[in-house]
């Protein structure tokens, strides 16, 4: 996993560092002690996990966090255990109190790397299958015409009022269709309904988080009554 850290402390940042490098399955690709520096950089570069402190002057972890367009997988470190609650809203992966152990270290790096891992394997479950077998073109009603969509193109599909609106890399298509109208058009192996507003393709999934997944680079949140269930589709 590509990781960076982000600690204003010297003390700290060097010791995330060491714990880094001396677990063979990450790798560390950057590290601040400047939170602004590292904001820039990750808006430009993709990682796996930031290891982000969060009392910093002038922009606190959180609010670096809140700044940057696609977040990647985040460890909270910091002398405050007051700030556990709060960083967990924000989709961490763990929480680290100051001085880290590095068992405590490994603990949570395994649980990044197994949410990848899972995301990995679907994905390229979902790959060779798509490859086995050719998905017929959707013609969809959108006012006037019938727009062909391929399957393997929706990234997801939103509910919009009244209509449903299918997305793909390039195109937003628009029809007056109900959710149970879009899941009966839709492979059950390929896509899955993850919160009333919205179906996912699982091919195109990116990333899943505590509480939303990334999909073609969008943020979508997870239901509460569709969440057991979608996690328990991606163990399979």
């Amino acid at each position: 996993m590509r990781c960076v850290v982000i600690d204003d402390e010297p003390f700290a940042l060097d010791l995330i560092k060491d714990y880094i490098q001396r677990t063979p399955f990450l790798e560390l690709v950057q590290s601040f002690s400047n939170p602004f520096k590292a904001l820039d950089y990750l808006n430009r570069e993709k990682v796996d996990v930031i290891f982000l402190d969060i009392n910093m002057p002038e922009l606190s972890g959180i609010q670096l966090l809140k700044a940057l367009q696609s977040p990647p997988m985040v460890v909270f470190t910091t002398a405050y255990p007051e700030f556990a609650a709060e960083s967990y809203e924000y989709n961490a992966i763990d929480y680290l109190v100051k001085p880290v152990r590095y068992e405590r270290f490994l603990k949570a790096v395994s649980k990044a790397s197994g949410l990848i891992g899972t995301t990995n394997q679907h994905q390229q479950a979902a790959s060779s299958k798509a490859k086995e077998q050719p998905t017929e073109p959707l013609f969809i009603k959108s006012g006037s015409q019938q727009v062909k969509v391929l399957p393997s193109e929706i990234l997801y599909v939103e509910a919009a009022g009244n209509y449903m609106c299918f997305h793909t890399r390039d195109r937003k298509v628009m029809s007056l269709l109900t959710m149970k109208d879009v899941l009966e058009m839709l492979s059950a192996d390929d896509f899955m309904r993850i919160h009333k507003s919205f179906i996912i393709s699982l091919k195109h999934l990116d990333a899943i988080e505590r509480h939303d997944v990334v999909v073609g680079g969008k943020q979508i949140p997870i239901g509460i009554t569709y969440r057991e269930h979608f996690l328990a589709k991606l163990k399979r």
